[in-house]
């Protein structure tokens, strides 16, 4: 079974949007796909047309194991989205910004299309990515895979259990979904990805009381370090937002991925953010340091290679795209149950809507 999907605040002429899949449980394994649009309006149009048939070929590939928790979230770069949909355009996408300070450098990479797939099953995803360049075909040049597994219980190749302090329910929703601030986009979703490579042999040197004080948690039982002994650069402490009192969360789904023969040893972060300022002042803290100059230690032993800010918009919102018409937000969809797995009616006949809003869906 799929979980129920994530609800966002009614958007403009009190519309409500259905966002992608962004909370999925975490999963044994994903695959992260970055691509690059090739110039050209055919190729432009093939990405806008594919956006309206991704349900349906999820669904497809899903329906072979409906236990297996498929999904897939799609989301586009601020170029991409310039060319692809025009105005308007979500509030806060930009390209991503690098970071240097001193060795450190949060590096920014090319990537139009970010493709998030998840499931309990690593064929699964593999189908679905293989499916979904075959529809995209040459109109998208792959510029990054990875194929992330959950290493023991759900740990990093560091050893330290990864995502601890991820919010659940209604808390994920607050933290993760555009809401009223931006309303034309309510249910979208900001997502930065980085792609990290690791020193193990330099990492492994270390004592474990050394690497405790670094991610300042017990490695072991993933207890956080009181704050009398834990350092002010710890990697949880330089991660840690807080405003006006309150902490801002993220959802992170962090994978580690590698080829032991090549020496590669890495981890793919991916964090979801109802603003990107919010994972950009983490960025900040831990390569320039809070204060400058107090960064994050594990950057000694892990190296960004990539680095990308994407926009998830809703589901409705893809379902709405046409071939050569802006995109705009989609009548009022409720969630129906179809043989175990989740699909989306109109409400304005019952009928089963994925796939059928490309061109019936009128201008602003």
């Amino acid at each position: 079974m799929k979980p129920d999907p994530m609800r966002a605040p009614e958007a403009g002429r009190g519309l409500r949007a259905v966002a992608q899949p962004v909370d999925a449980p975490l999963t044994r394994a994903a695959i992260f796909l970055v691509a690059t649009v090739n110039p050209g309006f055919d190729n432009r149009a093939t990405v806008r047309s594919f956006c309206g048939d991704l349900s349906a070929l999820l669904r497809a590939v899903d329906f072979r194991d409906l236990e297996a928790g498929l999904s897939c979230v799609m989301a586009f770069g601020s170029d991409a989205w310039d060319r692809l949909f025009g105005p308007p355009r979500p509030a806060e996408l930009h390209p991503f910004r690098e970071i240097r300070a001193g060795a450190r450098h949060a590096v920014s990479t090319p990537g139009d299309l970010l493709f998030h797939i998840r499931a309990k099953r690593m064929d699964l995803c593999f189908e679905l990515e293989t499916q979904i360049i075959a529809r995209l075909g040459d109109a998208v040049s792959p510029v990054d895979e990875v194929h992330g597994f959950r290493y023991f219980d759900d740990r990093d190749l560091l050893g330290f259990v990864d995502g601890t302090e991820n919010p659940r329910g209604q808390a994920a929703i607050d933290a993760v979904l555009v809401g009223d601030e931006d309303s034309a986009f309510a249910g979208g979703s900001y997502v930065i990805v980085q792609k990290y490579l690791h020193d193990l042999e330099a990492w492994n040197a270390l004592s474990t009381e050394v690497q405790e004080r670094i991610i300042g948690r017990k490695k072991l039982s993933d207890i956080e370090l009181d704050d009398s002994i834990k350092p002010t650069s710890a990697h949880s402490a330089l991660t840690t937002i807080v405003e006006d009192g309150k902490e801002i969360k993220i959802l992170r789904d962090n994978m580690p991925f590698g080829r032991p023969a090549h020496g590669e040893f890495g981890t793919y972060f991916i964090g979801y953010s109802r603003s990107p300022h919010t994972i950009e002042q983490m960025l900040e803290n831990m390569f320039v340091g809070r204060p400058p100059g107090n960064y994050d230690r594990l950057l000694d032993f892990s190296r960004a290679v990539t680095g990308n800010l994407f926009f998830a918009p809703s589901v409705t919102f893809l379902e709405a795209i046409g071939d050569d018409q802006p995109a705009v937000v989609a009548p009022l969809v409720e969630p129906a149950t179809v043989d175990g797995s989740l699909s989306y009616s109109r409400k304005s006949d019952g009928s089963l809507g994925i796939g059928s809003l490309k061109g019936d869906i009128p201008h602003e």
